[in-house]
């Protein structure tokens, strides 16, 4: 088998990702501020450490863990103090972006204003700023589309964003352990990231980053270990985000992991899934009947989408599995705006191909002689 729908979920996990996780579901349990079974190790503090790299924020302590980016997006959505604002998003967001602010009801008297994309993806800081209002609380913004693999400019929008007094939130969770992320530089007030995709942690892992300086209602309550005594928070300052019995075997694993993409170094990663990117857009454009999206010689995360003429996205990724034994993904990806942009809505989505860092030059090879096949047959 070839997996190539990395985007979703990465297949194969890293060996030391696997060890980790089996030896902390093995050894006694962990439990964070409640004692631990293994003396002083604190898993929870060092994957704090290991993310805050990733993530490019000083400020390790404001990272906190949750089963991935839909239960943190929802906590922040619900927590922050956005009453009667106005919520900038992009057409390029996944619907864990899109559904909580159109169906959490503290958001129901918001304005949600979508910026467009152009058809590569790419959403404009210019188009961002139209939007942008005195009364506008907060601008959501996907770091790499998840559709075509473009790459936004977080820096000019999070600038656009600190001009007009809005929280800027970075939705990280595809590009997390593929493209270099600046959190710090980018002036994000949170971020949100997943553990099973760019990390190659396990399922059920993810978090999310909240500046000191932003006031954020919690969205659980329960036990965390530090003060039991206190049943009511009187204060923001006393508020806690990780109420509840934490996944320490699978924060374990995304440290390892987490570690392993650290010691090769995110940029050598971005570069290796770049050249499987570039080499898979050109091939993928010299064949007949097959149209390709997102942009070929810009910054792109480890993403291709593609449809071919006569066949249904859903019909070619079919194929590819049953016949050709090569893995992918069809449909709107979750991300359900963007294809109007892009000129997908029509053939009602697309052929998305997505590379994690252990793809090979040979798979790329593979597929495109699987699809120059394909093609030939439905001429």
């Amino acid at each position: 088998m070839i997996y190539l729908n990395n985007a979703a979920t990465t297949y194969p996990k890293l060996p030391c990702v696997l060890e980790a996780h089996a030896a902390a579901l093995a050894n006694p349990p962990q439990g964070q501020f409640r004692g631990s079974s293994f003396g002083s190790y604190d898993f929870y503090g060092d994957c704090q450490t290991a993310m805050s790299c990733i993530l490019g924020v000083r400020d390790r302590e404001r990272i906190f863990f949750t089963s991935g980016a839909t239960h943190s997006l929802n906590a922040l959505l619900s927590g922050l103090d956005l009453r009667g604002k106005r919520i900038v998003a992009t057409a390029a967001e996944h619907n864990s972006v899109l559904r909580p602010l159109y169906n959490l009801s503290q958001l129901k008297d918001n304005e949600i204003v979508i910026v467009p994309c152009d058809r590569f993806g790419k959403v404009r800081p210019q188009d961002v700023e139209r939007r942008m209002t005195a009364n506008t609380g907060l601008v959501i913004v996907n770091h790499c589309s998840n559709v075509t693999g473009m790459v936004q400019d977080m820096e000019a929008i999070g600038q656009v964003a600190g001009k007009y007094g809005a929280l800027f939130l970075a939705d990280v969770s595809q590009s997390a352990g593929c493209l270099p992320i600046r959190g710090d530089q980018w002036g994000a007030d949170a971020l949100v990231f997943t553990g099973h995709k760019g990390l190659f942690g396990v399922q059920g892992t993810g978090g999310f980053y909240i500046s000191r300086k932003q006031s954020l209602r919690p969205f659980l309550y329960g036990g965390t270990g530090r003060d039991s005594s206190r049943l009511i928070y009187k204060t923001d300052a006393e508020y806690e985000y990780d109420a509840g019995t934490q996944n320490a075997p699978g924060l374990i694993a995304l440290k390892a992991g987490v570690d392993a993409i650290l010691k090769k170094g995110v940029e050598a990663v971005q570069a290796r899934e770049q050249e499987l990117v570039r080499f898979l857009y050109d091939g993928l454009s010299q064949l007949c009947g097959v149209m390709v999206y997102g942009q070929k010689d810009v910054n792109t995360g480890p993403v291709v989408s593609f449809n071919i003429q006569r066949l249904s996205p859903a019909d070619t990724a079919y194929i590819l599995q049953n016949g050709y034994g090569i893995v992918v993904r069809a449909g709107l990806h979750c991300a359900p705006l963007i294809h109007s942009f892009i000129g997908s809505r029509e053939s009602k989505g697309t052929v998305r191909v997505s590379l994690s860092a252990l793809n090979t030059m040979q798979e790329m090879e593979c597929l495109l002689s699987a699809l120059k096949e394909i093609t030939k047959n439905v001429r």
